[in-house]
């Protein structure tokens, strides 16, 4: 029952960018279009679940085993740098259209804190291996819910009429403040 409620937990409660704040850059500049936001959720599923995997082993088997733990952050990011590396290589292979409608933001995955925040996370939590593979994947559903319900209104305004001055990243950014509070009703249903 514990495992079921970490994984709710972290997709609506601890919703890793509504309730904690990261990744916010992606959220916001892959969220015009549902598919785009698709894709992106889906790299960063990938992402999140390869990094927790590698990260975790390498803490525990290499970096605790020689008190290196304080190169913790710069492993990290150097290990996600590869894993987004790798994703790309992969959908400018396979998916080209996915590839290049991602643009600039496939890179960013590497810059994505939300990814870095939960290798970091599992590591704080000393969750075992599954446990830490279940947070991930739930982290990683809950960033692809956000992304693509985000998508979801701002594809809305575009047939909407807005003043100029609430146009772009000005509407997505008080509709993300809207949907943050809006999931902050979640957190009644876990004690």
């Amino acid at each position: 029952m514990d495992t079921f409620l970490l994984f709710i937990s972290a997709i609506f409660v601890n919703n890793i960018v509504l309730a904690q704040y990261l990744g916010n850059c992606p959220y916001l500049g892959c969220s015009k279009e549902k598919s785009v936001s698709i894709g992106m959720g889906a790299a960063v599923i990938f992402v999140m679940i390869m990094a927790t995997v590698f990260t975790w082993a390498i803490q525990k088997y290499v970096m605790i085993r020689f008190g290196l733990e304080y190169l913790q952050t710069i492993v990290f990011i150097l290990v996600i740098a590869a894993l987004v590396q790798f994703v790309e290589m992969f959908l400018k292979k396979m998916v080209p259209p996915l590839y290049k409608s991602l643009g600039i933001f496939l890179p960013l995955i590497t810059t994505n804190c939300a990814v870095l925040g939960v290798a970091i996370l599992v590591q704080r939590q000393e969750y075992d291996f599954m446990t830490s593979l279940l947070y991930s994947v739930a982290a990683g559903v809950g960033f692809l819910l956000a992304l693509v319900v985000l998508a979801g209104i701002r594809e809305r305004f575009v047939i909407t009429r807005l003043p100029r001055s609430m146009q772009g990243v000005s509407i997505g950014l008080i509709m993300a403040g809207l949907m943050s509070l809006a999931f902050m009703a979640f957190k009644g249903m876990i004690a």
